[in-house]
């Protein structure tokens, strides 16, 4: 893909859950055996996104807006209900062996490392995954391991591992193949401030030295205001907002150093009054 190319770009981005609801009882499964309740229910409203390759945005928005069901749009897990959907030049939902040998996904609350077993050998088992090298294999666990300062925890079972070890080595297993583009949600969730710091430090560096696009979502505003030079705030499915965060204080009428927390909050508030 050129280099202009953007990274993501979405045109009227929309997917729909149908599902049927069921009154309690008996009497209510009966009915919903013969006479079901269908309902319908948007996740994602006509989303339009451009993120030029090399960016760090955040995806922002309450639980329950669509920055889920989003990210996995994006990753290929689920196949939109409708629109445009364009990512490294080619259509997730295909998933193919080049785009997701090109893509990376992080999550902070969910292990992609084998519990009983060391993060050297989850390694190992990606590095037949991603038919890498054994040189690159070995230079690029050892780059990511001092960046992350996790060279003495390797060989160490998962499971005895500090939720903080533990988000550091699960950068290095979605990291080693190189993607140009991670998608990281929630990265720094329970971590202490040491940890998060880290964490930060890492994804900073990772986008200023290999250009990596990054889409991070977070609750955690200072993952926010320390990464992205761009936020795209998501409510009931729908963009209510991007741009910088300059920007995103004076949409709320806040000074230039306003507490995000209050002003994503009265982002929400007058957006539900509309």
């Amino acid at each position: 893909m050129p280099n202009n190319e953007p990274a993501i770009h979405t045109e009227a981005l929309t997917k729909t859950y149908r599902y049927t609801e069921q009154q309690p009882g008996l009497a209510g499964a009966v009915k919903g055996l013969f006479r079901p309740d269908r309902r319908e229910r948007t996740a994602v409203d006509n989303l339009q996104l451009t993120v030029p390759r090399g960016q760090i945005i955040g995806l922002l928005g309450p639980n329950g807006a669509g920055k889920t069901t989003t990210i996995k749009m994006l990753c290929g897990l689920l196949r939109p209900t409708s629109g445009e959907l364009e990512v490294l030049g080619h259509r997730p939902a295909r998933r193919g062996y080049e785009f997701l040998s090109r893509i990376s996904v992080v999550f902070g609350q969910k292990s992609m490392l084998w519990w009983d077993v060391s993060t050297y050998d989850s390694l190992l088992i990606h590095r037949e995954m991603y038919a890498i090298p054994k040189a690159r294999f070995a230079t690029t666990t050892k780059d990511l391991a001092e960046r992350l300062q996790v060279q003495d925890i390797l060989n160490i079972p998962v499971r005895k591992l500090s939720l903080g070890q533990r988000m550091r080595c699960e950068l290095i297993l979605a990291l080693l193949h190189g993607p140009e583009l991670l998608f990281a949600d929630e990265p720094t969730v329970g971590l202490d401030v040491v940890a998060k710091l880290s964490v930060r430090t890492f994804l900073a560096e990772l986008n200023r030295d290999l250009g990596t696009t990054i889409v991070l979502t977070s609750h955690d505003m200072n993952d926010v205001a320390a990464l992205c030079e761009r936020v795209a705030v998501i409510n009931h499915g729908r963009t209510i907002f991007d741009g910088d965060l300059d920007a995103l204080r004076s949409r709320a009428d806040a000074g230039v150093d306003a507490d995000l927390d209050q002003v994503m909050s009265k982002l929400f508030t007058e957006a539900a009054d509309v």
